[in-house]
């Protein structure tokens, strides 16, 4: 891993390394994708849908732009055994990853404004768990070990502000159960592999201006969103892109086990 006194004046700090990004398909993680690429590293891309996004890009298409090397994987990520047979086709092709964005999640097919506590649905706990926590522990089990030999590696999972701060209401409580185990996950994750070099973060993104998050937005009133984000704005998705570059680079790397927010002030 390149270090920060080597990346001052270099627009590709991460030339020559290996990223994986699973749930990098659409959304926040095909800009996750593309950030990784502008900095240099080659790309594989592990989403359990590569069906084209909303917008039409693939994300290969995208990463290739930058003059990288690109590789798209499909996977079911909260199987044990597809997950660990994706990780070493991308070891096989491009070499071992030195960075891992765990990007993959999603309510679990749950209700975004309804679930609270006592009127939870049980199958959306489990599903909203396999989606987010059992996919970040997959991957990182499969993937962090050969950073572990290497003496490097970055390793950002992605939490939400559901995660870390409830509801008013107390609503969505299945996806903030499971986004708060990948906070401990990470935590407990950046423990064990820091004596070895390698550094493990969780980003945490607020409302976020994508499609799929856009239309949940629109159904409940955007001016009423807008009104709780003290910075006055939805997040773009590079806004996200902007605090991964720093989390995978080399300018962080003296954090570690880190909570680091980029939600305009939601959860404060």
């Amino acid at each position: 891993m390149l270090s920060a006194e080597t990346w001052t004046g270099s627009s590709r700090p991460l030339r020559g390394e290996v990223a994986i990004v699973t749930g990098g398909a659409r959304g926040i993680g095909q800009a996750y994708a593309r950030r990784l690429a502008r900095m240099g590293a080659d790309v594989a891309v592990l989403d359990a849908c590569l069906s084209l996004p909303e917008d039409g890009r693939r994300t290969v298409d995208e990463v290739e732009e930058q003059g990288v090397r690109t590789l798209e994987i499909e996977v079911d990520l909260s199987d044990e055994d597809r997950t660990d047979a994706a990780v070493r086709a991308v070891t096989e092709a491009f070499g071992p990853a030195s960075v891992l964005v765990c990007n993959a999640g999603g309510g679990g097919g749950g209700e975004m404004w309804e679930n609270s506590p006592l009127q939870i649905d049980i199958e959306a706990v489990r599903r909203a768990n396999e989606a987010n926590l059992v996919t970040t522990a997959t991957v990182c089990r499969a993937a962090v070990p050969a950073m572990v030999e290497r003496g490097a590696g970055k390793v950002v999972t992605v939490g939400s502000t559901s995660g870390i701060v409830p509801r008013p209401d107390g609503g969505y409580a299945h996806y903030a159960a499971a986004k708060a185990g990948v906070v401990m996950y990470t935590k407990a994750l950046a423990r064990e592999v820091a004596p070895y070099g390698v550094h493990a973060n969780c980003l945490i993104p607020g409302a976020v201006e994508t499609v799929r998050i856009a239309r949940k937005i629109e159904s409940v009133g955007r001016e009423g969103v807008v009104a709780g984000i003290p910075l006055g704005r939805i997040a773009t998705v590079e806004d996200c892109a902007d605090v991964l570059e720093f989390l995978a680079g080399p300018l962080s790397n003296y954090v570690t086990g880190t909570v680091l927010r980029c939600d305009g002030g939601l959860a404060l």
